[in-house]
C-alpha cells in the first residue's frame, strides 16, 4: 500500500469515527431533553383538585400523629400553612372558627406547616389560639404529594377519602362553612 493510499484509508476511518461521535453526542443531548422534559412535566403538574387524596402521616407538635386514611369516615380539611405567610395569618382566625363549628359534627382539620422552623410555628399557633392538630411537613413530603406551589393551600377530602374542594388562596369561614357543608352531604 502506497503513503497515499495509506493517509486515504485514515482519511476514511477518521470520518466514520467522526459521524458516529457525533451521532453518539446528538444521541446522549436527546436522552438529556427527554429527561429534563419528563421532569418538568412532573414539577408542574397542577395540585390534585380530585379523586382520592394523596395518603400521608403528620406528626403533630406536642407528639401525636394522625394518618389521613385512618381518618375515613369523616370530612377532613388540609391547611397548608407557614408562620411568614401573611395570607395565612389572614386566614387564620377563620379556619380556626370552622373548626370550632365543625369538629363535633365528623369534621376534623390538620394544619400541614410548611418550611418552617418550629419555634416560629409554634409562636403563630399561640398566636391566632388555634386548637386542630398541626404538625411540621417533614422534609416537604406532604407538600410534594400534594404539589404545593405556596401556601396558604387548602383541600377539602369527604368521608370516603376523595378530594371535593381545592384553594390555592387564604379562605374565608363562609367559603369553608359551605365547601364543607357540601362534603357532608349536607348541601
Amino acid at each position: 500500500m502506497t503513503h497515499k493510499a495509506a493517509a486515504t484509508q485514515t482519511d476514511e476511518v477518521t470520518k466514520r469515527s467522526l459521524r458516529w461521535g457525533r451521532v453518539l453526542v446528538w444521541g446522549v443531548v436527546v436522552v438529556i431533553i427527554i429527561f429534563l422534559a419528563l421532569g418538568l412535566v412532573q414539577a408542574f403538574k397542577a395540585q390534585p383538585q380530585e379523586g382520592r387524596a394523596p395518603d400521608f402521616t403528620l406528626t403533630l407538635y406536642g407528639g401525636g400523629s394522625y394518618t389521613l386514611s385512618e381518618l375515613r369516615g369523616q370530612v377532613v380539611v388540609i391547611n397548608f400553612w407557614a408562620s411568614w405567610c401573611g395570607p395565612c395569618a389572614e386566614e387564620a382566625p377563620d379556619l380556626e372558627a370552622a373548626w370550632r363549628a365543625y369538629r363535633d359534627q365528623g369534621v376534623m382539620f390538620l394544619g400541614v406547616n410548611y418550611v418552617d422552623s418550629e419555634e416560629k410555628a409554634l409562636a403563630y399557633i399561640e398566636r391566632f389560639d388555634i386548637t386542630y392538630p398541626n404538625g411540621p411537613d417533614l422534609g416537604t413530603r406532604i407538600s410534594d404529594a400534594y404539589r404545593i406551589r405556596g401556601v396558604p393551600e387548602t383541600f377539602i377530602v369527604d368521608a370516603e377519602g376523595n378530594i371535593t374542594f381545592f384553594a390555592q388562596r387564604p379562605l374565608t369561614y363562609e367559603e369553608l362553612s359551605l365547601e364543607i357543608e357540601k362534603a357532608l352531604g349536607t348541601r
